[in-house]
């Protein structure tokens, strides 16, 4: 899949939104991927992920043996990430701020793992969840999102494939372009829940 159908599927599912929004990051944007939308479609998300896995496949070198991705936004593409390569799937969570497996999950050392996330904006949930899978002794091969809205400058510490990369402009509230100066902004992703 393209850039273009990438985006067609969130759009087709209502869930490219323009406007003013609060990104996790804490940066400012007109646009916002509300994924939890496409989610909702089992379909919908086994044709975007099967994409991804093809692209993981062909791109990653090494065996991978366990699908982890970070709890609130990451539990479903991961989840059908390992439901498309045959892989288990677990997640972290955050445990007063820091991600870690819980429910019993555990990884062996050594094993090689491939972190999955939603989108990646700045990649701090990422590469927090990567420390979380090293912290359990396992080996990151690589990184992998539906969509990389970075354009590809988010680092991760380790490889990162992303289905479709999409440069979207973000801005620190204090250097909001005019268009968005007086329009309220809300802020509709998962990153409150952090604490």
């Amino acid at each position: 899949m393209n850039v273009d159908q990438v985006l067609n599927e969130f759009k087709k599912s209502g869930a490219l939104l323009e406007g003013h929004f609060i990104l996790s990051s804490g940066l400012h944007s007109d646009k916002f991927l509300q994924k939890a939308l496409v989610f909702q479609d089992a379909r919908r998300t086994a044709k975007l992920c099967k994409a991804l896995a093809a692209k993981v496949k062909k791109e990653v070198g090494e065996e991978i043996t366990a699908i982890v991705s970070p709890a609130v936004g990451g539990i479903v593409p991961g989840y059908e990430m390992g439901r498309q390569m045959g892989l288990p799937a677990m997640y972290v969570e955050r445990v007063d701020g820091e991600f870690q497996l819980r429910r019993n999950f555990t990884l062996k050392k050594g094993q090689k793992v491939l972190m999955v996330e939603d989108i990646i904006s700045t990649g701090v949930s990422s590469r927090e969840c990567i420390a979380a899978i090293k912290k359990a002794g396992a080996k990151v091969v690589a990184a992998c999102c539906l969509i990389d809205r970075s354009g590809g400058k988010a680092k991760v510490g380790v490889p990162l494939i992303a289905l479709a990369e999409w440069k979207v402009q973000a801005w620190p509230a204090d250097k909001l372009p005019p268009h968005l100066r007086n329009k309220p902004a809300v802020k509709p992703g998962s990153r409150a829940l952090r604490e």
